[in-house]
């Protein structure tokens, strides 16, 4: 990913968003500090409707008795 100053960003953002649309995404910095990331529209489509891990997880076809009970033993004894 290139960095980019957000004035070189704002001088040149049709080129900024050519590369964005070409798979190059940029992080646009301000006083040196990353501030925002302009990526293609396709790119940003992708990880905004991948589901989250945990919803994965629940979606997952489990049938009752797939997992082992969960044990309720210490795993060490407690050092005092």
């Amino acid at each position: 990913m290139k960095n980019i100053q957000l004035r070189d960003a704002k001088a040149n953002l049709s080129a900024v968003v050519d590369e964005a649309t070409a798979g190059k995404p940029s992080v646009i910095t301000r006083h040196g500090k990353p501030e925002a990331v302009v990526l293609g529209y396709a790119q940003w489509k992708k990880l905004a409707t991948a589901p989250s891990f945990g919803r994965l997880l629940m979606a997952a076809p489990l049938e009752p008795g797939d997992l082992r009970a969960r044990s309720r033993k210490t795993l060490r004894s407690p050092r005092f």
